[in-house]
């Protein structure tokens, strides 16, 4: 006989039990499970009703005891009166005598719930391999797709109530209002910048955008080293356009404020020596990793990124010489296609992702060379799919093509023209253009 026929969905009703059983002795540990647990990850459809009453009873600040929740499961319909539901929530208070293991039984109950999620996500995986319908790369990606949601706890759901939602948001902001300032955020390290974004938000598209020349790919750089030493996570770099080492050059030029061109010529001074090994040693302390693979897709990137432990931010260089890994004739359609799937790939991952894109040469045909949203090149989709949309603009730059031209030397603008979060604004920076470098302008400079 099929000893499958045997096999038990993993379950521990005693540690559903014990959670609930806590909750009802010591209704202040309530807060200590929801960032653990949530009403799905009880087996007993019974468990699930009683705790999400609890969730609606903590969010408006009721006395959580046998009785008042008694009485709510009655007014939601779990018990058709009090005496049915009063003998299991007796049974339930009853079951452990203190709530000081209540974290661990909690863990208990969300492995079990994982365990069975992933049951499930083998089972859907195996019914589409059977079928054999799509492309077998597509086939394998979706399937480790559902694996990587399940390892990061963000797997697809239906339809969750506004209360479960609630629940998480309100212990959110209640653990940054207690620890304001403190908390550990995704900003791009430049003070005048993080003022008008506030943060790069987990699972935000940031794309920065600008003619060639004005040193988006540097900027980029500069960010991503500034998250990598403030956070302490891990940065992935893909760079299209350049190899590991030329970047790697750019940011040490950076960190170690050595000109550049001494870098790429190798005339390098006695004192430029002892810069460039505190850069160097600060910057193989980082956890970057850099990918230079030409032509990469989405899919490559996921399937990579997915492997990548304390992700914190994916830096894409740049947009245009990616590729959609499907056949569309149209680079229009096909720019559109991978600006769709860098979004729900930053929202699947959880984490900003900053892509640069090259724009279109509309800025040089006007009397005013700032750019506009209007003139990213290849498709407006971009425009739509992206949280933040960043411009760089130098004016010393047609300054110095036009000849002449002192006035905001070394001046750049970051000019905010998207925030979905927030407002938009210009902020201008400083930008030494032979350490490839940005920085922060103290008050009043630059703006002469």
């Amino acid at each position: 006989m099929n000893s499958d026929l045997f096999k038990k969905m993993p379950v521990s009703i005693e540690a559903e039990q014990s959670v609930l059983g806590s909750i009802l002795i010591k209704p202040d540990c309530f807060g200590t499970v929801t960032g653990i647990i949530g009403a799905e990850d009880f087996y007993l459809e019974e468990h699930r009703q009683i705790y999400a009453a609890m969730s609606d009873m903590f969010l408006s600040s009721r006395n959580i005891d046998p009785v008042t929740l008694i009485n709510t499961l009655v007014h939601n319909g779990t018990y058709s009166s009090d005496q049915n539901g009063a003998e299991y929530i007796a049974q339930i208070a009853k079951i452990v005598p203190t709530a000081a293991n209540v974290k661990d039984y909690a863990v208990i109950v969300h492995e079990k719930s994982v365990l069975r999620r992933l049951i499930g996500a083998c089972d859907e995986i195996s019914e589409t391999a059977y079928a054999e319908q799509g492309e077998v790369r597509h086939i394998v990606d979706a399937a480790e797709q559902k694996i990587f949601e399940i390892a990061q706890n963000r797997e697809s759901r239906e339809f969750r109530h506004i209360r479960d939602i609630m629940t998480n948001v309100y212990s959110e902001l209640e653990n940054l209002a207690a620890n304001q300032g403190k908390l550990d955020r995704t900003t791009t390290g430049f003070s005048g910048l993080d003022r008008v974004l506030v943060e790069m938000g987990k699972g935000d598209l940031v794309l920065v955008g600008a003619r060639p020349g004005m040193g988006k790919t540097s900027f980029a750089m500069n960010i991503a080293t500034n998250v990598a030493k403030n956070t302490g996570r891990t940065v992935c770099i893909f760079s299209l356009e350049m190899s590991g080492e030329q970047l790697v050059n750019r940011m040490l030029s950076s960190e170690a404020l050595v000109d550049s061109h001494s870098l790429r010529s190798g005339e390098l001074k006695a004192d430029d020596w002892p810069r460039l090994a505190d850069a160097a040693a600060h910057l193989s302390g980082c956890d970057i990793l850099v990918d230079d693979t030409t032509g990469v897709t989405v899919t490559d990137m996921k399937a990579k990124l997915r492997r990548v432990k304390n992700l914190g931010l994916v830096v894409i260089d740049y947009l245009q010489l990616m590729q959609s890994g499907k056949n569309i004739d149209n680079r229009v359609q096909e720019v559109s296609d991978i600006s769709r799937n860098l979004k729900i790939m930053a929202k699947d991952l959880g984490v900003p992702v900053i892509c640069c894109a090259q724009l279109s040469r509309g800025p040089e045909s006007r009397t005013s060379k700032k750019p506009m949203l209007s003139d990213l090149r290849d498709s407006g989709a971009i425009e739509q799919d992206a949280d933040i949309v960043m411009f760089l603009y130098r004016d010393e730059y047609y300054k110095d093509q036009e000849g002449g031209g002192e006035e905001n030397a070394n001046v750049a603008e970051v000019i905010v023209a998207k925030n979905r979060h927030g407002s938009t604004d210009t902020v201008r920076m400083g930008w030494i253009g032979q350490y490839t470098k940005f920085r922060t302008l103290d008050e009043g400079e630059g703006n002469r």
